[in-house]
């Protein structure tokens, strides 16, 4: 079908007398292969046999739908074996948790996805372990275990495993269940060797050299060049990150290794300088988006894109699971809503879309919400995918059902307007400017990419912005407010082309008027 579209369009070209522009157009955008993450907490994503949970399958079966959507690759959370329902903290690394499926199951996605052209990234973070790990249990009070000292300990009877982050010593998961956890040693070497198997095994599980079967990256959770600041586990970049990522390079060149900061205060350079990530994720601006305050967030724009190294790249992203719900954040603000996506897939960068964001699922929570230190606390931005108007359809991923009072005060709700089938067929929803935006990029080259270049304005609430390459341009203007706003952009050489959006103003001695709507975004391709 993409062959016959193909030469029907250079049909259509001939006929026109443009063959050979279109012709450098078709390659233009065919060479230019668009990245954008869509980060799903598969728990509640899509429950393919009736079980409560969200499941590999399940994701499976709804490949279609992000394809249609436009996104690329998929970002999990953690996969492993874990007593809690995030699967962070580990009781067995190189087990698949049950409740998502089987291995069969996992390597069926992988394929399927790959064969569609579709990347797998997987979130690890086996900095931590419980007291159900091997290595805990059997060292636990056990000097002469050989696993003394794959743990932290603070005694040498070792009945004192070291803190987590937080300094804590346990965590109470959602259901009750309580469990200790503490600190693996990344600096014993056979700590490291265990990482770089590990890590290796999932890019190629059956080692045929062919990695159809394999991921093709990871995340690395909660990344620190001095593992929570303790100064026990320090230079952690230099003799823990860097060998395990060029290990992982030396199998497969072509993975990305994206690192989550610790620190959501920093710009994540220094993880792309010293610690050999590729990306980093961009916390400035996605702190700036939720302000709605158009100086702040081309502040920090403008440093953000400065500071990255050529050839590493800055994940923008408005919502993830840690965070309460953009849509709530902007109090459903529709407007709002609808500039957000545009500022997350329309700026530098790769793009990630959390699950649900893009039908504006509600999710708000605080630390301590639900009784102290407790998992529960996430559950509000973790909640079951609305993939129709009656929340109790099959396939909703409810394991939270019934089991403590984020279920009572869920934002699940039926015939709200927040559900994918009620969106699908609305060309003013939510969904279909996700899809109309994702749709854009793969028109207009530049937006995939071009590199940031901030546009000065003097609106109080219109972010402008180029998209370039060599003596390319692509001009976004994106306008916070509800009110229309009138300028004057500049344009020293070239003609703008509106590509996207509705402009009234005119091209006139090398400027281009700009009317914008309230809460609307223009796209101009300059030629």
């Amino acid at each position: 079908m993409k062959g016959l579209q193909h030469i029907l369009l250079l049909t259509l070209c001939w006929a026109a007398g443009m063959l050979t522009n279109c012709q450098k157009k078709q390659t233009d955008t065919d060479s230019v292969k668009d990245e954008i993450i869509y980060h799903v907490f598969q728990r509640s994503f899509f429950d393919s046999n009736g079980d409560q949970h969200g499941d590999l399958p399940g994701i499976q079966q709804k490949l279609d739908y992000l394809q249609d959507l436009g996104v690329t690759s998929i970002l999990m959370t953690p996969l492993y074996e874990s007593v809690y329902y995030h699967n962070y903290y580990s009781s067995a690394f190189e087990k698949i948790d049950s409740t998502y499926g089987t291995k069969e199951e996992y390597l069926s996605l992988v394929k399927e996805m790959h064969k569609r052209g579709m990347k797998l990234y997987m979130d690890m973070e086996t900095q931590y372990v419980t007291e159900d790990h091997p290595w805990y249990t059997d060292s636990y009070g056990n000097p002469s275990s050989p696993y003394s000292d794959y743990i932290l300990y603070d005694d040498k009877e070792q009945r004192k495993p070291s803190t987590i982050v937080f300094d804590l010593y346990d965590l109470r998961g959602y259901d009750g269940q309580r469990r200790k956890i503490t600190t693996v040693n990344l600096l014993n070497k056979n700590v490291i060797q265990y990482n770089k198997d590990l890590f290796a095994y999932w890019l190629d599980p059956n080692q045929d050299g062919n990695f159809d079967d394999g991921v093709d990256g990871f995340r690395l959770d909660h990344m620190m060049d001095d593992l929570d600041n303790k100064g026990r586990l320090t230079n952690l970049f230099k003799d823990f990150w860097v060998p395990l990522i060029d290990t992982l390079k030396s199998i497969n060149p072509k993975i990305h290794i994206m690192a989550e900061q610790a620190d959501w205060g920093s710009y994540g350079i220094d993880y792309l300088t010293k610690a050999k990530v590729d990306w980093v994720f961009a916390f400035r601006i996605q702190q700036a988006i939720r302000t709605m305050d158009k100086d702040k967030i081309m502040a920090y724009a403008d440093t953000t894109f400065r500071d990255t190294p050529e050839g590493n790249n800055q994940i923008i992203f408005i919502e993830n699971h840690d965070i309460p719900r953009f849509s709530t954040a902007v109090k459903q603000d529709k407007g709002k809503e609808k500039v957000g996506a545009a500022l997350n897939l329309l700026m530098a960068g790769v793009p990630s879309i959390y699950y649900g964001q893009e039908i504006g699922m509600l999710g708000d929570s605080f630390f301590g919400k639900y009784g102290g230190i407790t998992d529960a606390n996430e559950i509000p931005y973790r909640e079951a995918f609305e993939w129709t108007k009656d929340k109790d359809s099959p396939g909703m991923a409810y394991w939270y059902r019934d089991s403590g009072p984020w279920w009572e005060t869920s934002t699940v709700k039926s015939n709200d307007g927040i559900s994918v089938e009620e969106q699908a067929s609305d060309p003013n929803s939510l969904l279909n400017t996700y899809k109309a935006l994702i749709k854009l990029r793969k028109q207009e080259p530049l937006l995939i990419q071009g590199g940031y270049q901030s546009i000065p304005n003097d609106s109080k609430s219109v972010v402008s912005f180029y998209r370039t390459k060599g003596p390319k341009k692509s001009m976004v203007l994106i306008n916070l407010s509800a009110d229309a706003v009138n300028l004057e952009i500049p344009i020293a050489e070239g003609v703008p082309k509106l590509v996207y959006g509705e402009n009234t103003g005119e091209w006139k001695n090398k400027q281009q008027a700009i009317s914008i709507a309230g809460y609307s975004t223009q796209v101009w391709s300059i030629n």
